[in-house]
Protein backbone atom coordinates (compact mmCIF):
# COMPACT_ATOMS: atom_id res chain seq x y z
CA UNK A 1 0.00 0.00 0.00
CA UNK A 2 1.10 3.56 -0.68
CA UNK A 3 2.11 5.67 2.29
CA UNK A 4 -0.26 8.52 3.14
CA UNK A 5 1.09 12.06 3.04
CA UNK A 6 -0.80 15.11 4.29
CA UNK A 7 -0.24 18.84 4.01
CA UNK A 8 -2.23 22.03 4.44
CA UNK A 9 -1.76 25.63 3.41
CA UNK A 10 -3.41 28.81 4.65
CA UNK A 11 -5.51 30.91 2.26
CA UNK A 12 -4.72 34.23 3.92
CA UNK A 13 -2.55 36.98 2.46
CA UNK A 14 -2.55 38.96 -0.77
CA UNK A 15 -2.08 36.77 -3.83
CA UNK A 16 -2.79 33.58 -1.85
CA UNK A 17 0.41 31.64 -2.62
CA UNK A 18 3.99 32.71 -3.25
CA UNK A 19 6.81 31.34 -5.36
CA UNK A 20 8.22 30.07 -2.06
CA UNK A 21 5.02 28.11 -1.39
CA UNK A 22 5.17 26.72 -4.92
CA UNK A 23 8.82 25.61 -4.91
CA UNK A 24 8.92 24.53 -1.28
CA UNK A 25 5.61 22.70 -1.17
CA UNK A 26 2.91 22.89 -3.85
CA UNK A 27 5.11 21.92 -6.79
CA UNK A 28 6.07 18.78 -4.92
CA UNK A 29 2.43 17.99 -4.10
CA UNK A 30 1.71 17.43 -7.79
CA UNK A 31 4.69 15.08 -8.04
CA UNK A 32 3.97 13.25 -4.78
CA UNK A 33 0.42 12.26 -5.70
CA UNK A 34 1.87 9.75 -8.17
CA UNK A 35 3.90 8.02 -5.45
CA UNK A 36 1.81 8.53 -2.32
CA UNK A 37 -1.80 8.52 -1.16
CA UNK A 38 -2.13 12.27 -0.70
CA UNK A 39 -4.45 14.49 1.33
CA UNK A 40 -4.25 18.27 0.95
CA UNK A 41 -6.37 20.94 2.58
CA UNK A 42 -6.98 24.67 2.77
CA UNK A 43 -6.23 25.56 6.41
CA UNK A 44 -8.83 28.30 6.85
CA UNK A 45 -9.32 27.61 10.58
CA UNK A 46 -5.63 28.31 11.17
CA UNK A 47 -6.06 31.67 9.46
CA UNK A 48 -8.37 32.85 12.24
CA UNK A 49 -5.50 33.34 14.70
CA UNK A 50 -5.05 36.66 12.86
CA UNK A 51 -8.02 38.98 12.38
CA UNK A 52 -9.54 38.39 8.95
CA UNK A 53 -12.04 40.29 6.85
CA UNK A 54 -14.86 37.70 6.46
CA UNK A 55 -15.64 38.44 2.80
CA UNK A 56 -11.95 38.41 1.90
CA UNK A 57 -11.29 35.11 3.69
CA UNK A 58 -14.18 33.43 1.85
CA UNK A 59 -12.88 34.69 -1.48
CA UNK A 60 -9.32 33.65 -0.71
CA UNK A 61 -10.37 30.17 0.40
CA UNK A 62 -12.15 29.60 -2.90
CA UNK A 63 -9.20 31.03 -4.84
CA UNK A 64 -6.75 28.86 -2.91
CA UNK A 65 -8.77 25.74 -3.70
CA UNK A 66 -8.86 26.64 -7.40
CA UNK A 67 -5.16 27.49 -7.40
CA UNK A 68 -4.18 24.10 -5.98
CA UNK A 69 -6.17 22.44 -8.75
CA UNK A 70 -4.41 24.72 -11.25
CA UNK A 71 -1.04 23.63 -9.82
CA UNK A 72 -1.80 20.03 -10.69
CA UNK A 73 -3.63 18.53 -7.71
CA UNK A 74 -5.93 15.93 -9.24
CA UNK A 75 -9.06 15.17 -7.13
CA UNK A 76 -9.21 11.75 -8.78
CA UNK A 77 -5.78 10.92 -7.33
CA UNK A 78 -5.67 13.04 -4.17
CA UNK A 79 -8.00 14.18 -1.41
CA UNK A 80 -8.44 17.97 -1.53
CA UNK A 81 -10.72 19.73 0.94
CA UNK A 82 -11.31 22.84 3.04
CA UNK A 83 -10.48 22.37 6.72
CA UNK A 84 -13.54 24.10 8.21
CA UNK A 85 -15.87 21.85 6.19
CA UNK A 86 -14.70 18.84 8.24
CA UNK A 87 -15.92 19.21 11.83
CA UNK A 88 -13.63 16.45 13.09
CA UNK A 89 -10.65 18.82 13.01
CA UNK A 90 -12.06 21.15 15.66
CA UNK A 91 -13.33 18.33 17.88
CA UNK A 92 -10.10 16.34 17.88
CA UNK A 93 -8.15 19.56 18.44
CA UNK A 94 -10.07 20.09 21.69
CA UNK A 95 -9.39 16.52 22.83
CA UNK A 96 -5.67 16.92 22.04
CA UNK A 97 -5.61 20.27 23.84
CA UNK A 98 -6.43 18.33 26.97
CA UNK A 99 -3.33 16.17 26.44
CA UNK A 100 -1.03 19.09 25.61
CA UNK A 101 1.11 20.65 28.30
CA UNK A 102 1.36 24.41 28.84
CA UNK A 103 5.14 24.14 28.89
CA UNK A 104 5.20 22.44 25.49
CA UNK A 105 2.99 25.06 23.89
CA UNK A 106 4.84 27.99 25.44
CA UNK A 107 8.11 26.79 23.91
CA UNK A 108 6.79 26.97 20.35
CA UNK A 109 8.97 29.37 18.37
CA UNK A 110 6.16 30.30 16.00
CA UNK A 111 3.95 31.38 18.93
CA UNK A 112 6.71 33.69 20.13
CA UNK A 113 7.25 35.11 16.63
CA UNK A 114 3.55 35.65 15.91
CA UNK A 115 3.00 37.16 19.36
CA UNK A 116 5.65 39.77 18.68
CA UNK A 117 4.16 40.48 15.23
CA UNK A 118 0.59 40.78 16.55
CA UNK A 119 1.11 42.11 20.08
CA UNK A 120 -2.44 43.52 20.10
CA UNK A 121 -4.00 40.08 19.49
CA UNK A 122 -2.19 37.33 21.40
CA UNK A 123 -5.17 34.98 21.53
CA UNK A 124 -5.69 31.46 22.88
CA UNK A 125 -6.04 30.07 19.35
CA UNK A 126 -2.53 31.27 18.53
CA UNK A 127 -1.25 29.54 21.66
CA UNK A 128 -3.04 26.22 20.99
CA UNK A 129 -2.42 26.32 17.24
CA UNK A 130 -0.15 23.22 17.44
CA UNK A 131 -3.00 21.10 18.84
CA UNK A 132 -5.16 21.91 15.83
CA UNK A 133 -2.23 21.15 13.54
CA UNK A 134 -1.77 17.83 15.34
CA UNK A 135 -5.45 17.04 14.82
CA UNK A 136 -5.13 17.85 11.10
CA UNK A 137 -2.35 15.30 10.77
CA UNK A 138 -3.51 12.55 13.13
CA UNK A 139 -7.09 12.40 11.83
CA UNK A 140 -5.88 11.00 8.53
CA UNK A 141 -3.31 8.60 10.03
CA UNK A 142 -0.63 10.26 7.90
CA UNK A 143 2.70 8.49 7.47
CA UNK A 144 4.51 11.60 6.25
CA UNK A 145 4.09 15.37 6.56
CA UNK A 146 6.01 17.79 4.31
CA UNK A 147 7.55 20.39 6.63
CA UNK A 148 9.85 23.34 6.26
CA UNK A 149 12.39 24.29 8.88
CA UNK A 150 9.84 26.51 10.65
CA UNK A 151 7.34 23.66 11.04
CA UNK A 152 9.62 20.90 12.37
CA UNK A 153 8.85 21.90 15.95
CA UNK A 154 5.11 21.53 15.38
CA UNK A 155 5.55 18.07 13.90
CA UNK A 156 7.63 17.03 16.90
CA UNK A 157 4.81 18.30 19.12
CA UNK A 158 2.33 16.22 17.11
CA UNK A 159 4.49 13.12 17.55
CA UNK A 160 4.81 13.75 21.30
CA UNK A 161 1.07 14.24 21.87
CA UNK A 162 0.18 11.22 19.74
CA UNK A 163 2.68 9.06 21.62
CA UNK A 164 1.36 10.28 24.98
CA UNK A 165 -2.24 9.50 23.94
CA UNK A 166 -1.29 6.06 22.59
CA UNK A 167 0.60 5.21 25.77
CA UNK A 168 -2.43 6.10 27.87
CA UNK A 169 -5.18 4.47 25.79
CA UNK A 170 -3.60 2.05 23.36
CA UNK A 171 -2.74 2.39 19.68
CA UNK A 172 -4.97 5.16 18.31
CA UNK A 173 -2.83 7.42 16.15
CA UNK A 174 -0.09 6.68 13.66
CA UNK A 175 3.12 8.53 14.54
CA UNK A 176 4.01 10.65 11.46
CA UNK A 177 7.49 11.33 10.09
CA UNK A 178 8.74 14.47 8.35
CA UNK A 179 9.06 14.65 4.58
CA UNK A 180 11.61 17.27 3.53
CA UNK A 181 12.21 17.96 -0.19
CA UNK A 182 15.86 17.67 -1.16
CA UNK A 183 16.04 20.92 -3.12
CA UNK A 184 14.27 24.24 -3.07
CA UNK A 185 12.74 23.67 0.35
CA UNK A 186 13.24 27.30 1.34
CA UNK A 187 12.96 30.33 -0.95
CA UNK A 188 14.15 33.61 0.49
CA UNK A 189 12.98 37.21 0.12
CA UNK A 190 14.18 38.96 -3.04
CA UNK A 191 14.85 42.13 -1.02
CA UNK A 192 16.13 40.64 2.24
CA UNK A 193 17.61 37.28 1.21
CA UNK A 194 18.52 36.38 4.78
CA UNK A 195 14.83 35.89 5.60
CA UNK A 196 12.15 33.64 4.12
CA UNK A 197 9.91 34.85 1.28
CA UNK A 198 6.54 35.74 2.79
CA UNK A 199 3.20 36.88 1.42
CA UNK A 200 2.87 39.18 4.45
CA UNK A 201 6.04 41.11 3.54
CA UNK A 202 5.24 44.82 3.27
CA UNK A 203 7.78 45.22 0.48
CA UNK A 204 5.91 43.99 -2.61
CA UNK A 205 9.17 43.55 -4.53
CA UNK A 206 10.33 40.95 -2.00
CA UNK A 207 7.74 38.34 -2.90
CA UNK A 208 6.69 36.73 -6.18
CA UNK A 209 3.05 35.64 -6.22
CA UNK A 210 1.83 32.75 -8.35
CA UNK A 211 -0.72 34.98 -10.06
CA UNK A 212 1.69 37.85 -10.81
CA UNK A 213 1.80 38.95 -14.45
CA UNK A 214 5.03 38.10 -16.33
CA UNK A 215 6.01 41.78 -16.49
CA UNK A 216 5.63 42.10 -12.72
CA UNK A 217 7.70 38.96 -12.16
CA UNK A 218 10.49 40.24 -14.40
CA UNK A 219 10.52 43.60 -12.62
CA UNK A 220 10.79 41.96 -9.20
CA UNK A 221 13.75 39.83 -10.24
CA UNK A 222 15.52 42.75 -11.88
CA UNK A 223 15.28 44.55 -8.51
CA UNK A 224 16.42 41.51 -6.51
CA UNK A 225 19.16 42.24 -3.99
CA UNK A 226 22.50 40.55 -4.73
CA UNK A 227 25.99 41.72 -3.63
CA UNK A 228 28.92 43.88 -4.74
CA UNK A 229 30.73 41.00 -6.42
CA UNK A 230 30.27 39.91 -10.02
CA UNK A 231 30.69 36.15 -9.80
CA UNK A 232 27.66 33.87 -10.08
CA UNK A 233 28.63 31.14 -7.65
CA UNK A 234 26.93 29.47 -4.70
CA UNK A 235 28.83 30.09 -1.48
CA UNK A 236 28.50 31.47 2.03
CA UNK A 237 27.97 35.21 2.23
CA UNK A 238 26.19 35.47 -1.14
CA UNK A 239 22.63 35.14 0.15
CA UNK A 240 21.00 36.96 -2.77
CA UNK A 241 22.80 35.00 -5.49
CA UNK A 242 22.36 31.74 -3.56
CA UNK A 243 18.61 32.37 -3.44
CA UNK A 244 18.40 33.11 -7.17
CA UNK A 245 20.45 30.02 -7.95
CA UNK A 246 18.13 27.90 -5.78
CA UNK A 247 15.06 29.19 -7.62
CA UNK A 248 16.64 28.80 -11.06
CA UNK A 249 18.06 25.38 -10.23
CA UNK A 250 14.73 23.94 -9.13
CA UNK A 251 12.67 25.32 -12.03
CA UNK A 252 15.31 24.76 -14.74
CA UNK A 253 16.36 21.41 -13.23
CA UNK A 254 20.03 22.36 -13.04
CA UNK A 255 22.71 21.88 -10.40
CA UNK A 256 24.70 24.75 -8.93
CA UNK A 257 27.72 23.60 -10.90
CA UNK A 258 25.75 23.69 -14.16
CA UNK A 259 24.44 27.17 -13.36
CA UNK A 260 27.91 28.46 -12.51
CA UNK A 261 29.23 27.12 -15.82
CA UNK A 262 26.28 28.52 -17.81
CA UNK A 263 26.78 32.05 -16.47
CA UNK A 264 30.56 32.11 -16.22
CA UNK A 265 31.77 35.52 -17.39
CA UNK A 266 28.23 36.97 -17.43
CA UNK A 267 26.88 39.69 -15.17
CA UNK A 268 24.18 39.72 -12.53
CA UNK A 269 21.82 41.49 -14.93
CA UNK A 270 21.89 38.58 -17.38
CA UNK A 271 21.39 36.10 -14.55
CA UNK A 272 18.44 37.98 -13.03
CA UNK A 273 16.76 38.17 -16.44
CA UNK A 274 17.21 34.43 -16.99
CA UNK A 275 15.77 33.62 -13.55
CA UNK A 276 12.81 35.95 -14.10
CA UNK A 277 12.01 34.45 -17.50
CA UNK A 278 12.26 30.92 -16.12
CA UNK A 279 9.88 31.73 -13.28
CA UNK A 280 7.40 33.51 -15.57
CA UNK A 281 7.41 30.59 -18.00
CA UNK A 282 6.97 28.03 -15.20
CA UNK A 283 3.98 29.88 -13.76
CA UNK A 284 2.25 30.69 -17.07
CA UNK A 285 0.31 27.37 -17.25
CA UNK A 286 -0.74 27.78 -13.63
CA UNK A 287 -2.14 31.26 -14.25
CA UNK A 288 -4.00 30.12 -17.36
CA UNK A 289 -5.57 27.09 -15.66
CA UNK A 290 -6.51 29.16 -12.61
CA UNK A 291 -8.32 31.69 -14.81
CA UNK A 292 -10.31 28.85 -16.38
CA UNK A 293 -11.19 27.19 -13.07
CA UNK A 294 -12.16 30.30 -11.10
CA UNK A 295 -14.69 31.11 -13.84
CA UNK A 296 -16.33 27.66 -13.48
CA UNK A 297 -18.16 28.04 -10.16
CA UNK A 298 -20.27 24.90 -10.60
CA UNK A 299 -17.18 22.71 -11.05
CA UNK A 300 -15.43 24.22 -8.03
CA UNK A 301 -18.49 23.76 -5.80
CA UNK A 302 -18.75 20.13 -6.91
CA UNK A 303 -15.11 19.44 -6.06
CA UNK A 304 -15.37 21.25 -2.71
CA UNK A 305 -18.44 19.22 -1.71
CA UNK A 306 -16.96 15.89 -2.80
CA UNK A 307 -13.69 16.66 -1.04
CA UNK A 308 -15.51 17.47 2.20
CA UNK A 309 -17.57 14.29 2.04
CA UNK A 310 -14.49 12.11 1.51
CA UNK A 311 -12.54 13.88 4.26
CA UNK A 312 -15.42 13.54 6.72
CA UNK A 313 -15.67 9.81 6.10
CA UNK A 314 -11.93 9.23 6.61
CA UNK A 315 -11.50 11.53 9.62
CA UNK A 316 -14.58 10.25 11.44
CA UNK A 317 -13.04 6.79 11.76
CA UNK A 318 -10.11 8.23 13.73
CA UNK A 319 -12.22 10.67 15.72
CA UNK A 320 -14.67 7.96 16.74
CA UNK A 321 -11.82 5.80 18.00
CA UNK A 322 -10.36 8.71 20.00
CA UNK A 323 -13.77 9.55 21.46
CA UNK A 324 -14.21 5.96 22.65
CA UNK A 325 -10.73 5.90 24.14
CA UNK A 326 -11.36 8.96 26.36
CA UNK A 327 -14.85 7.82 27.38
CA UNK A 328 -17.16 10.15 25.46
CA UNK A 329 -20.67 8.73 25.16
CA UNK A 330 -21.79 7.89 21.66
CA UNK A 331 -25.01 9.40 20.36
CA UNK A 332 -27.78 6.74 20.31
CA UNK A 333 -28.96 5.81 16.85
CA UNK A 334 -32.47 6.95 16.01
Amino acid sequence: MKKRILSGIQPSGEGIFTLGNYIGAIRNWDIMQEEYECAYFIADLHSLTVRQDPATLKKQSLSAFALLLACGIDPEKSLLFIQSHVESHAELAWILNCYSQIGELSRMTQFKDKSSQHADNINAGLFTYPALMAADILLYQADLVPVGADQKQHLEFTRDVATRFNNLYGETFKIPDAYIPKAGAKVMSLQEPAKKMSKSDENKNATVLLLDDPAVIMNKFKRAVTDSEKEIVFRKGKDGINNLMTIYGVLADKTNEEIEKEFAGKGYGDFKTAVGETVADALAPVRAEYARLIADKAYLEKQILEGAQKARAISWKTLRKARKRVGLLELPRS
